[in-house]
Formats: structure tokens, sequence, C-alpha cells
């Protein structure tokens, strides 16, 4: 347990193409915003490793991480592609995505900072978009191999037809925790030889040796499975302001997940604040509002 614990977002820096205009994204980015500003009230940061372009996106996102107080050392520039975009169309408040191909993010390179990262921090959230393509999907699975002294949380975030078998196994098998949403679980169980319902969980948990599984389910909050205990985070509900979006709610979700893990929260506790986060996120405009300190009580 720490209580200055640093944490890592790995894999896709990019910029969500909103209807309100183009606005922080990538869930490991999201997540690493929200647990940074959790770290800023109750102890701890947290730093985004990824790679951006050389050109106007690129430096607004550096730009717009310091200005939060985040340390962008991590951050990898590439002269020849652009910083990451995708065109998001919001169907009501749920989002749909068109991700761009050939970008920095796609390039990300193993190197002597990510490897002093990989043995110092205490947790790390990746996932399966952002390794849809090498050198980046080496880079990933080589940090998580390298951090085994960290919670390592595979955040299985399923966009159009960028994951595959061999990738959700190798993101199980680094993992100690594993996140999906509930759309999720049944596409993802079946390619691992598990039922595609609820009842995956406990083989999952126990064929890779996970300490935490994690489901989201919307509206009906976080539900956290460990090979002995089941707990429902309470529900969470807060007034929509203009032009809510549910972007980043899960990654929200993710950032108290990590916190969680790092401070031997209960579970009861972490599933809590989980709602907490990925509620409140979700009745805000993008994916990185600014979160009040009142969300992590006393």
């Amino acid at each position: 347990m720490t209580d200055t614990p640093l944490i890592v977002g790995l894999g896709e820096a990019l910029y969500d193409l909103l209807p309100v205009g183009p606005v922080l994204g990538g869930a490991p980015l999201n997540a690493a915003v929200q647990a940074h500003q959790i770290g800023r009230l109750i102890g701890g940061q947290a730093v985004m490793s990824s790679r951006i372009g050389n050109d106007e996106l690129g430096q607004a996102l550096k730009d717009n991480l310091q200005a939060r107080g985040m340390d962008t050392k991590t951050l990898q520039r590439d002269s020849e592609a652009p910083t990451g975009t995708v065109k998001v169309t919001l169907r009501g408040t749920e989002p749909e995505y068109e991700i761009i191909e050939n970008v920095a993010w796609d390039r990300l390179e193993w190197d002597d900072t990510l490897e002093r990262l990989a043995q110092r921090c205490d947790a790390v959230c990746f996932g399966t978009l952002g390794q849809r393509l090498q050198p980046a999907r080496g880079t990933i699975q080589r940090f998580v191999e390298t951090a085994d002294q960290a919670a390592r949380l595979f955040d299985v975030n399923l966009r159009q037809h960028y994951f595959s078998k061999e990738v959700l196994e190798a993101g199980f098998s680094s993992a100690s925790i594993v996140k999906m949403n509930e759309e999720e679980l049944p596409v993802v169980a079946p390619l691992l030889g598990a039922p595609g319902d609820e009842s995956a969980i406990e083989p999952l948990l126990d064929r890779f040796g996970l300490n935490l599984f994690v489901l989201t389910r919307g509206q009906l909050g976080t539900k956290l499975f460990t090979g002995s205990e089941t707990v429902e985070g309470r529900t969470a509900r807060f007034d929509l302001e203009e032009n809510a979006d549910s972007v980043g709610a899960g990654d929200a979700c993710s950032a108290a997940i990590l916190h969680g893990a790092v401070r031997d929260w209960s579970l009861q506790q972490t599933a809590d604040m989980a709602n907490q986060l990925g509620a409140y996120v979700a009745s805000r405009s993008g994916a990185t509002p600014e979160l009040p300190e009142k969300l992590l009580g006393d």
C-alpha cells in the first residue's frame, strides 16, 4: 500500500472530435487524467505514456496535460505520423467512434524512459485499442511484463475491429485486473473459451490468476468480482449539464479502480468510488471534466 502512488496510462493519446469540438481522448489517457486529479486531492500522481505527432494537436495535447499539472516527459514525439484523432458521433448521449488509422500512438517505441517508468510505477492501465499495430503492441506488452510489481489493469475497450483473440489472451495473461462492460463480456468470453455471460467470470479469474474482475453496466454501475467475493457499487446520480455525454465514464471508473488497488481500499469503497466518478463524468461534456473534491468524500 502507498499513499503517493504513481499511476501510468499506457497506449492511445488522442483527441475525440465531438460535436462541441475536439477534446482529450483515449481510454488510458482519460484514466490517467482522472487518476491524477484524484492523486492531487488525496496524494499521488499519474502520467501518460504514448506518442503524439509533431503537429498542432500534439502540442495542444501536451499543453493540456501540463496545464493539469501532469508530467509529460513520457510522451514521445513523432515527426512523421499525426496525433491520433477519433470522430465521435453521439446517439443521444451514447458515443459511436470512427478511429483514424496510422497515427503517432501506433508507433510507440520501447526506450529507457519507459523501462524506468515500468520498473517504478505502482499501477498501469492499458487496453486493446493501443495494441492494434506494431510497434505499439510489443511496447505495451513489454511495459506490462516489466511492471510486475504494479497493479496492471487491462481495460478491454473493444473498438471496431481493433482486437483479436491473441491480444485478449496476452492482456489477460499479463494483467492483475481486467475490466470490461456488459456488452463486451459476451464477445470476449467465448473467444477465451468461456460462456458469454457472468458465469464466465469465475473461471476467467481462476484461469488467468486475476486479483479482480471489473464489470461496468452503464446506469446499473460497477460490479467487482474476486475469487471469493462479489460487490456492487452504490448507485450514483448527477443532474446532466448541457451537451452531456457518457464519453470517458468507464475511464473514470478505471481511475478509481487503480487507486483502490494500490491503496488497499475495500471492494465496497472501490466500487462506490468507481460509480461516483463514472456517473459524474457521464453527466458532463467530454471525457475528462474537472472532478469536484466532494466526490472523494472525507
